[in-house]
């Protein structure tokens, strides 16, 4: 059976996109799905958790909270009322760069839905007795989130690797900090980071070109500018000095039910997007599927692995590369060893194993634009870090990635050495 032509398209070149910035520096993109049964709008701001000064370490986990208790038209609970009164739901995530805020919604209700949710985030009511209660589910967020084994053992891999920087504490922030915070305070915050220049809007679905002229007599145009709004101040963020810091280090923790072998290396910033693409396809051809070079060793031919997982989290920053390995306790050693003499010794990769590569990371990329939502995130994400591009792009480096150039280019960065790696056990086990 033949794919049609529109899902052809789609494949091969992504949405149509059409990027336009108001007079405010707020950046806008409308990525036109006509097939698509629902609307997606998402909003974007410049306001993570590295964006925190000392003090606000949560902050902006906490307001993403409590721009859901209500603005100054909208007690809380009714926006989601409201959204689901016109068919849609709603969400919203917090990350190391940045917050955004997404309705899921039928096309003909667009308008509506943009009014409620520019009307919820740009102007938080931050009520003091709503602000208390809040803060209280948070902190047994926090507390579930220190329960989990596997989190608090990622978490102390960050904060040994980057204890200089913010990607190396919790996005849910610090205890005494939290309890320190007043509505005053974020307010302040709000007001400092939800600014024209560190926001996007975008709108995914049918006929989203036609939103346009909406957007630009929203609540979106009255955002007031950057106050400084040179080249710096509005395409790069405030610069943090994200150096990895190489090392190795133990820690026994109670219920973790396995061992493991942690690892993380950093690289280049989100911009360079050549770069990122090597990584990618490199961490895939390391640590993906069972025909990946780890994989294959360590649980198919040596099986003193249960698990190998590589991921690369791309951030603004200084993205990161992180390798985690389960075990028994008693392979440890074995499995440390072999990793080592992995990527010390790592032979050039073949054309087999580069044409399995590139067709992974190609199909991920590409099935990651099967949904609204997940075409608004990818364009609004790119737009908001002033990357604005065809969503397929990035593809175009893949080519470029040759068996040379990983093995002279990106594979010495992977090299133990430079590696902040973290062996954690059971209690009583090591």
């Amino acid at each position: 059976m033949e794919l049609c032509h529109a899902v052809l398209t789609s494949l091969l070149h992504g949405p149509a996109l059409d990027h336009w910035t108001l007079p405010n520096g707020v950046r806008c993109v409308a990525a036109e799905m006509p097939e698509a049964p629902l609307t997606c709008l998402d909003l974007w701001c410049r306001a993570g958790s590295f964006t925190e000064a000392a003090g606000e370490e949560g902050m902006a986990h906490f307001l993403e909270h409590m721009v859901f208790k209500g603005s100054e038209r909208l007690e809380a609970g009714a926006f989601d009322l409201a959204i689901e009164a016109l068919g849609g739901s709603s969400n919203a995530a917090t990350g190391f760069d940045d917050v955004h805020f997404h309705v899921l919604i039928p096309p003909e209700t667009s308008q509506q839905a943009l009014d409620l949710l520019l009307d919820l985030v740009l102007h938080p009511a931050l009520e003091q007795e709503s602000f208390r209660l809040e803060r209280e589910v948070v902190l047994e967020e926090m507390a579930q989130y220190a329960d989990q084994p596997d989190e608090l053992v990622l978490q102390q891999l960050l904060k040994q690797g980057c204890p200089d920087h913010p990607y190396g504490r919790p996005i849910l922030g610090e205890r005494s900090s939290l309890l320190a915070m007043d509505p005053e305070a974020m307010r302040t915050f709000h007001q400092r980071r939800y600014r024209g220049h560190h926001c996007c809007l975008a709108i995914s679905g049918p006929k989203a070109r036609e939103l346009r002229a909406t957007v630009e007599s929203s609540a979106l145009a009255q955002l007031p500018p950057d106050p400084q709004p040179s080249a710096d101040a509005i395409d790069q963020v405030e610069p943090k000095g994200l150096r990895m810091q190489p090392g190795r280090h133990t820690m026994e923790l109670a219920r973790l039910e396995s061992a493991r072998l942690l690892m993380l290396w950093s690289g280049s910033t989100a911009h360079d997007q050549a770069w990122v693409m090597g990584a990618d396809l490199a961490t895939t051809l390391l640590g993906e599927g069972r025909r990946s070079r780890l994989v294959a060793q360590l649980r198919e031919e040596l099986r003193i692995a249960e698990s190998v997982d590589m991921d690369l989290s791309v951030l603004e920053q200084g993205c990161l590369m992180t390798l985690e390995i389960s075990c028994e306790p008693e392979d440890l050693e074995q499995v440390e060893a072999t990793v080592h003499e992995q990527l010390n010794q790592a032979a050039p990769f073949t054309a087999e194993e580069l044409s399995r590569g590139r067709q992974l990371v190609g199909n991920g990329l590409r099935y990651s634009l099967e949904s609204v939502g997940q075409v608004a995130a990818q364009a609004a994400s790119q737009m908001l870090w002033n990357r604005p591009q065809e969503l397929l792009q990035p593809l175009q480096h893949l080519q470029a990635w040759t068996e040379e150039r990983l093995s002279e280019d990106l594979m010495p960065l992977l090299q133990p050495s430079r590696a902040c790696s973290l062996i954690a056990t059971p209690a009583g086990q090591r």
